[in-house]
C-alpha cells in the first residue's frame, strides 16, 4: 500500500463526518485512470497531502429567532464536497440562493419538493427526510466545485435550529501549482466560516472588513472560538493571540457594545497565521468594549393624527409632534426643541375630509292657507340629500340650518255674523198656545264659533209663540207627582196618581180610564233606589209546626245578604232574626163538645177514606174524625 493511500485511509478515519465515502470514493474513481500508481486525497489531487485545500466546517444554531429568512452562511466560489445537514428534525427548512437574490431552494416562501437541482456550475440535492423513526432533518449536498457564491439561508419556524455544514475550499496559494507526492501527512484544520454567523465577515471597529491577504481568514471573535488539531508545539511558540480588531458596534451611536476580535499571529512581524499554530489554552477570554459613545441627535417624534374634526365636509386633524434624543439605554426621552431647530419640524395640524355633507333641499312649493281668513297655517316638503341625490336622514344634515317647513299664514280679517238654524216645525203644544224653537250662533266665516257676545248686535230670537188652536174635547192622562220611595236605603218604589182628563171649554174634567184607552198609559209605579243599604239580615217564611198540640217548634232560614245579594258578613250579629221558635203550646185534651156525634153509621168508611179534612165530613162524622185527628196529633208528638 503507497503512502498515498495511507493518507487518505488516515483521513477518513480522522473526519468521519467531513466527507461521506461514497463521496469521497467516487472522487477517487474519478480521478483513478490519470492517477495510475497514486491515490487522490480530500483535496482530490493525485498522491496529494491535503495540503491543498481547507476543510470549513461549523454548526449554527440559536434557542430564539423571528419567523422568517436567517442568513447562515456564505458559501465562496470554488467550494467542493459541499454537505449541510440539520442536525434534529424540525419544522424549519433550508435555502438557497445566489448572492443577488435569486431563489434556488425553497425562495419566496416557497417550499420545494425534494430532489435535483442544477445552479451554480454544480448538481444540488435536496433531500427532506419523510420516515417518521428518522431523526435528522432536511440535507443539501453537491459535489461542485461552484461557479459562484451561494448563500444558506434557514426558514425559522420552530424553536432551537441546529444546522451542520461543511465544505471543502482549495488553499489560494496553492491554487494553479502542479501537485506532487508527498510522505508527510499534515493535520487538516477543522474551522467555522469566517463570519459572524449571519453571513457578514468581523469589522475592525470603522466599518471595514477585517481580512488577511494570501490566507483563509482565522478570526476568533470573542465568544467562539475555532475546534482545532494543533501541531505538536515548541517549548517556546513563536505565535501568540493578540488583539487584531472588533465586532460590529450594538448602536451607531448613544453608547453600545462591541465583541473585540483576537487572531493567532507570528512574534515580531505580527503576521497572521492560521489559528492552529496558537495554543488554544492561552487564548483570551471574551471580552466587550463601550462603543460609538457620542450622543445620539435629536429628531422630531411624531405621534398619530387625531380623527377629523368634522364627520363631513372640510376639517381638521392634529397630532403632537415633540423633540426626542436616544439615551443609553436606546430609550428616546424629551428634549428641548432647541436640539431639533436644525431640522424642519413636521406639521402638526393638517386639513381633512372624510366625505362631502349631506344638504337641506326644498322639494314644493308652499301649500295653500289652511284657513280662508284668519291666521292659518301652510307648509312645503323639505328633505335632507346625500351629494348623490338621495333622501337620508334628516340627522345627516345641519339641523341649525334646517329651512322652514311650516308656516303660519294670514288670510285675513274674517266676518263675524249671527247664524241660524229654521223654526221647527212642530209646536210645544198640541193644542192651544205653545213655542216653536231655532239655533242661533255667532259664527266668523264660517270658521268657529264664538261667544254669543262675539259678534255684537243684538242677538235674534231662539223662541216664537204658536197657536195650534183651542182644545175642545180633548183626553189625554195625567199624572201627578210621585211619592216617596218605600224603602230608606236599596230598591224601592214609588208610586203616582195616573187620570184620564177631558179637555173642554177651558175646564179639565177626571173621567174613567177607559176613555184613555187609546193612548198609551204613563206608569203609575216605578223602582226607586235612594241609597245602597249595606248587608242586611234576610229570613224566609216559618215551617209548619212540628206539634199541633202541647209545644211544637218552627224554623226558618237566616241569611246575611249584600246589596248585590250576595253573601256577606257585614251584619250586625245581634241584630240576627231567631231561626227558631216555639209553636201550639195549647194542651192536647179535647173540649167535650155536646153537639159533636157522628150523624151516619157507617162513618168508619170517611176515615178510612181520610175524608175528615172536608168539613162538610167532620161535622157529619165529628165523633169519629176527632178520634182521628187526637191520635194523629199524639204520633206527632213523640
Amino acid at each position: 500500500m503507497g503512502k498515498g493511500t495511507l493518507i487518505v485511509a488516515l483521513l477518513l478515519i480522522l473526519l468521519p463526518k467531513a466527507f461521506p465515502q461514497d463521496a469521497v470514493t467516487r472522487n477517487l474513481r474519478a480521478e483513478e485512470p490519470a492517477c495510475e500508481g497514486y491515490q487522490v486525497d480530500v483535496c482530490g489531487v493525485c498522491a496529494g497531502d491535503g495540503s491543498s485545500c481547507e476543510v470549513i466546517s461549523g454548526t449554527f444554531s440559536r434557542s430564539f429567532l423571528s419567523v422568517g429568512y436567517h442568513k447562515v452562511l456564505e458559501i465562496p466560489l470554488g467550494a467542493q464536497n459541499i454537505r449541510i445537514q440539520e442536525t434534529v428534525k424540525s419544522k424549519n427548512y433550508l435555502a438557497l440562493r445566489t448572492p443577488d437574490g435569486n431563489s434556488i431552494i425553497n425562495g419566496n416562501w416557497a417550499i420545494d419538493r425534494p430532489g435535483i437541482f442544477f445552479a451554480a456550475g454544480t448538481e444540488l440535492t435536496y433531500r427532506r427526510p419523510n420516515e417518521i423513526r428518522s431523526k435528522t432533518g432536511e440535507s443539501i449536498t453537491a459535489p461542485g466545485p461552484t461557479a459562484q457564491e451561494l448563500h444558506l439561508y434557514l426558514i425559522y419556524q420552530q424553536p432551537g435550529p441546529s444546522v451542520f455544514y461543511e465544505y471543502i475550499l482549495p488553499r489560494e496559494d496553492t491554487l494553479g501549482s502542479p501537485s506532487a507526492p508527498t510522505l508527510d501527512v499534515l493535520p487538516l484544520v477543522e474551522t467555522q466560516h469566517p463570519s459572524d454567523g449571519q453571513g457578514y465577515p468581523p469589522t475592525d471597529g470603522t466599518g471595514n472588513q477585517n481580512s488577511l491577504s494570501g490566507v483563509h481568514p482565522n478570526l476568533v471573535p470573542s465568544n467562539s472560538f475555532p475546534f482545532t488539531t494543533k501541531h505538536p508545539a515548541a517549548q517556546l511558540s513563536p505565535y501568540t493571540w493578540r488583539r487584531t480588531g472588533t465586532m460590529l458596534c450594538s448602536a451607531t451611536c448613544g453608547t453600545g457594545r462591541r465583541q473585540v476580535v483576537f487572531s493567532c499571529v507570528e512574534q515580531g512581524t505580527d503576521a497572521a497565521v492560521p489559528g492552529n499554530l496558537c495554543d488554544f489554552t492561552q487564548s483570551p477570554l471574551p471580552l466587550s468594549e463601550d462603543c460609538n459613545t457620542q450622543p445620539c441627535p435629536a429628531f422630531w417624534d411624531m405621534g398619530e393624527w387625531s380623527e377629523c374634526s368634522k364627520t363631513c365636509g372640510p376639517g381638521a386633524q392634529h397630532r403632537q409632534v415633540l423633540c426626542r434624543q436616544p439615551q443609553v439605554n436606546g430609550s428616546p426621552a424629551p428634549a428641548g426643541p432647541r436640539l431639533c431647530r436644525h431640522l424642519e419640524q413636521p406639521e402638526t395640524t393638517a386639513s381633512c375630509q372624510l366625505k362631502i355633507c349631506s344638504e337641506w333641499q326644498i322639494r314644493s312649493e308652499w301649500t295653500p292657507c289652511s284657513v280662508p281668513c284668519g291666521v292659518g297655517q301652510r307648509m312645503r316638503d323639505v328633505r335632507c340629500v346625500d351629494n348623490l341625490g338621495d333622501v337620508v336622514t334628516d340627522e345627516e344634515c345641519n339641523m341649525r340650518l334646517r329651512p322652514e317647513d311650516v308656516q303660519n299664514c294670514d288670510a285675513g280679517p274674517c266676518a263675524r255674523s249671527w247664524f241660524f238654524t229654521p223654526w221647527s216645525d212642530r209646536c210645544s203644544a198640541e193644542c192651544g198656545e205653545g213655542m216653536r224653537s231655532r239655533a242661533v250662533v255667532c259664527l266668523m266665516s264660517h270658521v268657529g264659533s264664538l261667544p254669543l257676545d262675539g259678534c255684537g248686535d243684538e242677538k235674534p230670537e231662539e223662541l216664537t209663540p204658536c197657536d195650534i188652536g183651542p182644545c175642545q174635547h180633548k183626553l189625554e192622562w195625567y199624572t201627578g207627582p210621585w211619592g216617596q220611595c218605600s224603602a230608606e236605603c236599596g230598591n224601592g218604589t214609588q208610586s203616582r196618581t195616573v187620570a184620564c182628563l177631558l179637555h173642554g171649554n177651558g175646564s179639565l174634567e177626571v173621567t174613567t180610564p177607559a176613555n184613555c184607552a187609546h193612548l198609551p198609559r204613563p206608569p203609575s209605579t216605578r223602582t226607586c233606589h235612594l241609597k245602597r243599604c249595606g248587608a242586611k239580615w234576610f229570613v224566609t217564611e216559618w215551617s209548619s209546626c212540628s206539634r199541633s198540640c202541647e209545644g211544637g217548634f218552627r224554623v226558618r232560614e237566616v241569611r246575611c245578604l249584600a246589596d248585590d245579594m250576595t253573601e256577606s258578613s257585614g251584619c250586625d250579629p245581634s241584630l240576627t232574626p231567631e231561626d227558631r221558635e216555639e209553636c201550639n203550646t195549647h194542651s192536647c185534651i179535647p173540649e167535650i163538645d155536646e153537639n159533636c156525634r157522628d150523624m151516619y153509621y157507617n162513618c168508619n168508611v170517611v176515615v178510612q177514606a181520610r175524608l175528615c179534612v172536608y168539613s162538610y165530613y167532620r161535622t157529619a162524622c165529628c165523633v169519629s174524625c176527632a178520634r182521628v185527628s187526637r191520635r194523629e196529633a199524639q204520633l206527632g208528638g213523640r
